[in-house]
């Protein structure tokens, strides 16, 4: 099942959480086209868990709407499990079943016919490498093996929308690399992908769009480079053909940090084309030319330390928004 790229696979309006006297989520909104995927980040106890929990039916929201795949969550739960595989934080699979048992067991619970369940599983066997291990106990997998069979579990239905929450904790970089390619060519097909994840570079590789949520509120949301333009300290490294042009060049700029050795200077920068053409402009205007540009930008973990309060100064970026 998949949904038309033009749509929105979900749509999140005023979404309210609390339990007891604390806040979980404080009317947050966003939306997620489509075949894209889309990362929620934050802190622990931010509302990442909260937020996965009641979009995939688990627990009910206080307040706000909801639509998944076109279904209005409160009202057709069982079109919207219909529509979803989820990836939980802590493995769905029974340790004690062979892989080829654990799917064939998710085959029964999506109702799929006998003949379909098996061709189903032997399908996803192969596609997630598992098939020498297919007669195996779960048990006698590894980390990464258990991980790529809790994903296809997820897929046994062709779900339209996956969530993905924290799906490569606890895995070495191979397998976190291979199981980001097997995100990758689902995207590529057309399902949409939710992750939920505490590894920066995992959202920075994999996300369309992310959106930041601290203290029950999404306080920033993004393309990752979008994101990483909210944060201070970018900056543009010119590198010229002979130290008269990096006179001449410091000469417009100032006192800007420059190497005379590699004759480079860095430039303060947001990274945009506006801003690079304008500096590029200045030096034309003089008949400087400038041999070499690289742009550096602050990553994703400059912009969740600053956005969440969280070791930097967020004073210009705290409830920022794209």
């Amino acid at each position: 099942m998949t949904i038309a790229p033009s749509t929105k696979a979900i749509e999140v309006s005023g979404l309210r959480k609390s339990f007891g006297p604390q806040t979980v989520l404080d009317g947050i909104d966003f939306e997620v086209p489509a075949g894209t995927v889309f990362s929620l980040l934050g802190p622990n106890g931010a509302g990442k868990t909260t937020t996965v929990q009641i979009l995939t039916t688990l627990i009910n929201a206080d307040a706000g709407q909801v639509r998944i795949a076109g279904h209005d969550l409160a009202k057709q739960p069982r079109a919207v499990r219909a529509s979803i595989g989820v990836t939980g934080q802590f493995s769905a699979v029974d340790k004690l079943l062979t892989g080829e048992e654990n799917l064939l067991l998710m085959a029964d619970l999506a109702h799929l016919p006998k003949r379909e369940g098996r061709a189903r599983t032997a399908e996803l066997l192969e596609r997630f490498d598992l098939m020498d291990a297919a007669k195996k106990t779960a048990t006698n997998y590894s980390g990464g093996m258990k991980r790529r069979l809790d994903l296809a579990m997820s897929l046994m239905g062709r779900p339209a929308i996956v969530f993905l929450d924290e799906p490569t904790t606890g895995l070495d970089p191979r397998s976190r690399r291979a199981m980001w390619q097997l995100v990758s060519e689902l995207v590529r097909e057309g399902t949409t992908i939710f992750l939920t994840t505490q590894m920066l570079d995992e959202a920075d590789h994999m996300a369309d769009r992310i959106a930041v949520l601290d203290q029950g509120k999404l306080v920033a949301e993004g393309t990752p480079a979008e994101l990483k333009r909210l944060v201070p300290g970018g900056y543009v490294t010119l590198t010229f053909a002979n130290a008269e042009s990096l006179d001449a060049a410091l000469g417009i700029l100032g006192t800007p940090k420059s190497d005379r050795g590699l004759l480079s200077v860095d430039v303060p920068s947001d990274g945009s084309v506006a801003s690079i053409k304008s500096l590029l402009d200045n030096f034309g205007d003089q008949n400087i030319a400038v041999d070499n540009l690289s742009i550096h930008s602050p990553d994703l973990d400059d912009v969740f330390f600053a956005l969440t309060g969280r070791g930097a100064d967020e004073a210009d970026v705290q409830k920022a928004t794209i």
